[in-house]
């Protein structure tokens, strides 16, 4: 068994290093890790080939994140592919083995998923992520809101989608629903597989990117539901931050 962890990259000659560490520390070596740079114009892909970490570095122009991540699925060849881009990085030197151990214990699930913890630029823990995981996953979850970190959701790699380019991005989003509605099983690690790095693109993005996300709960879960889910949210958006201020 083999897991495929993919590094999309562009410009990213200070944050790489720290994904790479967190990847060869691991202590299962059943994995291959690939490289789809889009042509950095630092030292992104120089940092990779000195690293030796990598089985395959893609370097050229493409599409933005979600085409480079279509390719990285075009060259994986493991049981699971797993996303990790340049910042964020696996929890601990296990997660590999956490994940691999795992599926194997329960015939190779479609899906493995875990829970996120984010990091500042440095790496430095800021807090758990608000949406937690929740212990019973099907692709009715995501009605709430993204509540599986896609670095955080391993999926079986020929039951794999490819992302939607239409989306620029929330393209995980989709991508993640579509897995969910073609996986026969997913199953909990009960765990936190991924330090999440707080200034990813959809981050610097957040007007777009919910524009996007709104589209996608329509497209799947309906528009009343979604405006009703979406009051919801408002008001426990205005009860935090009333409490915060108390």
């Amino acid at each position: 068994m083999k897991l495929s962890i993919i590094t999309v990259t562009y410009n990213a000659e200070l944050t790489l290093l720290r994904t790479i560490q967190s990847v060869v520390n691991q202590t299962d070596e059943r994995y291959e890790y690939i490289l789809i740079d889009g042509a950095s114009r630092d030292a992104t892909v120089d940092v990779a080939k000195k690293s030796g970490a990598f089985s395959i570095i893609i370097s050229e122009r493409d599409g933005g994140l979600y085409d480079a991540m279509n390719k990285g699925l075009k060259y994986a060849t493991g049981d699971y592919v797993c996303f990790l881009n340049a910042g964020d990085k696996f929890h601990d030197n296990k997660v590999v083995n956490t994940i691999l151990s795992i599926a194997e214990k329960n015939d190779m699930p479609d899906v493995v998923y875990g829970e996120t913890d984010i990091v500042d630029s440095k790496g430095n823990f800021l807090y758990h992520r608000r949406l937690k995981a929740p212990k019973n996953l099907t692709w009715r979850s995501f009605e709430k809101g993204m509540l599986v970190c896609h670095q955080a959701f391993i999926m079986k790699r020929i039951k794999s989608p490819m992302y939607d380019l239409q989306y620029c991005f929330s393209a995980d989003y989709d991508w993640c629903i579509k897995c969910m509605k073609n996986a026969d099983d997913l199953i909990f690690t009960n765990t936190i597989l991924i330090d999440y790095l707080s200034e990813g693109v959809t981050t610097a993005n957040r007007a777009a990117s919910l524009k996007e996300r709104f589209r996608i709960m329509v497209k799947n879960y309906g528009f009343i539901k979604v405006v009703f889910n979406h009051i919801g949210f408002a008001i426990r958006f205005l009860i935090a931050k009333i409490n915060k201020q108390e």
